[in-house]
């Protein structure tokens, strides 16, 4: 088989990676549907959110455990930046333990949860503790399960209004790929001042960018993948820094702990984080929109390569004219960085996958001895009395 092959999914399946392989490929399609899905629920979604988000004493809450709570942080500042409203992603890792230092009864709370299962007993419980500590909450549940405990729960409520994503969006591999871009979309979507017409618009020259930087970067990916980095470093600023995060989790997940990877700023790597370079690391550098972030990526680049200490510094990102051939580009849309942030997670996806084939593992399932789950398990959840 050609490893780079992202769509022959008779190979991936041999390599036990068909579903992850599939997931991946297929998101440009599933954010056009999710563009369809939006459009038929726009008026229920304005409805439901009101005037709240104008109201300076109005506090929303993204949260997720991990993968989700990623996109929690992508989309945040993004969304907190365009309206009165408090907005703020706190993992609900972070929500169950220390719930006084977010949570206020008499502040009106809207908690916004991502689940790509809805199952998962932080994402329930987080629910349920907001319920019971804020004297008007409201939930606005973004899920790829209508199945789930989330959906579940919330059906018949007044105070909860449920946002499906597209069925496809339900990874069946291990990892989180297409659930995630989904999910981080339509928040964005949902939540940004544009008229919906113009907000779709942007759904759809996503989806076109991403078929063609798909086609473009897969074999690139795959040749990379067949070098031995044992660590790996995605840097990233502003929404970019949780999408490092993601970007290290999943190469960590996929290679089932073998390959290190780390996640920091282009600014704050400088700071001690540098010092975990060796001449058997990769770097990637997912690179800003903003033409003042650019200025600070490009000056760490060129002190990487420079130094001469990593085995490889690549970057993902807009094409311009401070690209260096060979790195992942694509001609983005006109869009803040948090809206872009699917497109370039598109690489470390692609990476990802290849890499743990080339290690021999199963993508789909890189933990058969269930050391780690699709849906997490092991949590006992205390109470908060």
């Amino acid at each position: 088989m050609d490893a780079s092959v992202l769509t022959d999914l008779p190979a991936w399946q041999r390599r036990g990676g068909a579903f992850t392989a599939e997931e991946i490929a297929q998101q440009p399609r599933l954010w056009r549907a999710l563009a369809e899905c939006l459009d038929l629920a726009h008026a229920d979604i304005d409805a439901f959110l009101g005037q709240a988000l104008r109201q300076p004493g109005q506090r929303v809450i993204f949260t997720g455990a991990g993968s989700s709570g990623f996109i929690a942080e992508m989309v945040a500042d993004q969304i907190n930046a365009q309206w009165p409203a408090e907005v703020r992603a706190v993992h609900t890792t972070s929500l169950l333990t220390h719930p006084a230092l977010y949570l206020e009864r008499d502040r009106p709370t809207l908690l916004v949860s991502f689940g790509r299962s809805g199952s998962s007993p932080e994402s329930v419980a987080a629910v349920e503790l907001v319920r019971a500590q804020v004297s008007q909450a409201r939930f606005l549940d973004i899920t790829c399960n209508a199945d789930g405990e989330l959906a579940r729960r919330g059906q018949g409520r007044s105070d909860t209004l449920s946002l499906l994503m597209p069925p496809a969006s339900c990874d069946r591999a291990f990892a989180m790929t297409s659930s995630l871009s989904c999910m981080l979309l339509a928040a964005l979507s949902v939540f940004d001042v544009a008229a919906w017409p113009q907000r779709l618009a942007r759904l759809h020259a996503l989806a076109d960018q991403g078929e063609l930087a798909l086609a473009a970067w897969d074999g690139a990916v795959g040749t990379l993948a067949q070098a031995d980095y044992p660590r790996v470093i995605y840097l990233g600023s502003g929404p970019l820094e949780a999408l490092a995060r993601e970007a290290a989790l999943k190469v960590l997940e996929l290679t089932g702990g073998r390959v290190l990877a780390l996640a920091n700023t282009p600014l704050g790597f400088r700071h001690g984080p540098k010092s975990t370079l060796n001449p058997d690391t990769l770097v990637v550098m997912l690179r800003s929109a903003q033409p003042l972030a650019r200025r600070y990526e490009q000056d760490l680049l060129d002190e990487l390569r420079a130094d001469g200490i990593a085995a490889r510094v690549l970057s993902v990102g807009p094409a311009g004219e401070d690209g260096v051939a060979g790195d992942f580009l694509a001609a983005a849309p006109a869009l803040a960085d948090a809206w872009l942030a699917p497109l370039w997670l598109l690489m470390p996806q692609l990476y990802a996958l290849q890499r743990s084939a080339a290690l021999g593992l199963t993508p789909d399932n890189p933990f058969p001895d269930g050391t780690v789950n699709r849906v997490v398990q092991g949590v006992t959840i205390h109470s908060h009395g």
